[in-house]
């Protein structure tokens, strides 16, 4: 499947969170050409490392690989240079663009709204994707043995319903809206807090910490947020993790796409 033409060596990502981005960054430093489309309001909390974070700023660099917003219209192609972001949600600009491949990264964890379809094959990234349904290809999410293989046939392992432990804490470290309404920090991503303190406020009522640590990520204040919807993350490992830093779950993730790349014999641009 070595492909040539306008969309050889190019990459559409749809969804530009954590994990998503942590594949782009090793797919552009691979050589390959990266689109992400992503949605006007992005929920990543995880923002530092994450390229949604341009739909608000215009740019954001992830471990120095930089990420520029383009306007969809302006799109044409797969050029070298920044990532690009686009606000694009369902993907309408793919038929235009033509990649040579698709990921879905949009870890809905349940099958996803349907991409417009073409000539690509689609990897899906997660729960709610299975083999010859909704993706050519899939690669497991979850932590585990398995993180990060390439899945040839079945689905992916379902949605837990609990976080990944980190330090060992999983439920305790996420932050959670307890109204409804958008989020004003008291404090950002990177600051240490401690068990009990105000980390912001939802329609004035307090976002607490459960535990000590370091705050890895924060939800954008434009964000309307739901009662119960994640707003933010405590890592238990204060100072020894860097929220500036890709996870080792979302290399672990890229890992498997650059696998399936492989196995289509998609080339990086200008490779060969």
């Amino acid at each position: 499947m070595n492909r040539s033409g306008p969309g050889a060596g190019g990459i559409w990502i749809q969804g530009a969170g954590e994990l998503a981005s942590g594949v782009a960054v090793r797919l552009w430093r691979s050589g390959y050409r990266v689109v992400l489309a992503e949605a006007a309001v992005p929920r990543a909390v995880r923002r530092l490392v994450a390229f949604a974070e341009a739909v608000y700023a215009g740019w954001q660099d992830v471990e120095e690989v930089p990420g520029v917003l383009v306007d969809g219209a302006d799109a044409v192609g797969f050029a070298a240079g920044p990532v690009v972001i686009v606000v694009d949600p369902a993907g309408t600009r793919l038929r235009r663009l033509c990649p040579a491949v698709v990921v879905d990264a949009r870890m809905t964890k349940r099958p996803p709204l349907p991409l417009p379809e073409g000539p690509w094959p689609v990897i899906g990234l997660g729960p709610g994707f299975r083999c010859g349904r909704e993706a050519t290809f899939v690669v497991e999410t979850q932590r585990g043995p398995l993180l990060g293989a390439l899945l040839a046939e079945g689905e992916a392992a379902p949605n837990s319903g609990a976080p990944g432990l980190v330090g060992g804490e999983d439920r305790r470290r996420l932050l959670r809206a307890p109204a409804a309404g958008r989020c004003v920090s008291r404090h950002r991503i990177g600051d240490l807090v401690t068990a009990g303190e105000c980390v912001g406020e939802i329609d004035g009522v307090p976002v607490v910490s459960r535990l000590d640590g370091r705050l890895r990520g924060l939800i954008h204040p434009e964000v309307e947020l739901s009662v119960g919807e994640k707003v933010g993350d405590v890592d238990p490992r204060g100072l020894d993790v860097d929220p500036a830093r890709i996870s080792d779950k979302a290399l672990a993730v890229g890992g498997g796409v650059l696998q399936a790349l492989a196995r289509w014999g998609v080339e990086p641009a200008g490779a060969g």
